[in-house]
């Protein structure tokens, strides 16, 4: 889409908090209006639809539009929003599992901004499946680069919650 659309679609969601819940329709049909705009083969339209729908507390309809954003093709970075907000919402409705299968692969994705939001996600739903050892290794490990000291010995106790043999107070805590 072009600039000026795009413009308008980062407008509507800096507005976002001002929509109490009670007016969220208000919200979802401003999103409506833009995606309306869209070609109707577009992978953007059901992932700002998602995206409304999701932020405004309900989940359950935002999965199929986020599976349907990513089924036309929805890539890049916000092709890795909609798999981080999909895997959010599965858990959200009982689905964690599938958030996992979904999320794991994004571990050996490229890296970028969203790095730690997969992280943080994951482990989420890795909680929901009765798997806290994981998840809160994975959240050590996302939180240890931007900690001022102890980065070297977080990430080691962070690889020490799921790997028994790793030994965090092998290295000093510089």
């Amino acid at each position: 889409m072009n600039q000026n659309w795009e413009d308008r679609v980062a407008a509507a969601w800096a507005s976002f908090d001002d929509y109490p819940e009670e007016r969220a329709h208000e919200f979802r049909a401003v999103i409506d209006a833009l995606v309306a705009e869209l070609p109707d083969d577009s992978p953007l339209g059901p992932f700002e639809r998602a995206c409304a729908w999701d932020s405004t507390g309900h989940s359950d309809r935002a999965v199929p539009l986020y599976r349907e954003a990513l089924a036309r093709g929805l890539g890049g970075y916000r092709g890795r929003r909609a798999r981080i907000q999909l895997s959010s919402s599965l858990r959200n409705i009982g689905q964690a599992e599938e958030g996992v299968k979904l999320l794991t692969p994004e571990l050996d994705a490229p890296s970028d901004e969203l790095d730690d939001a997969v992280r943080a996600t994951l482990a989420l739903c890795l909680s929901s499946l009765g798997r806290d050892r994981e998840g809160l290794s994975l959240v050590l490990g996302a939180l240890a680069p931007h900690l001022p000291r102890y980065q070297r010995s977080m990430a080691n106790y962070a690889r020490a919650l799921v790997e028994p043999e790793a030994n965090p107070d092998a290295e000093p805590k510089a």
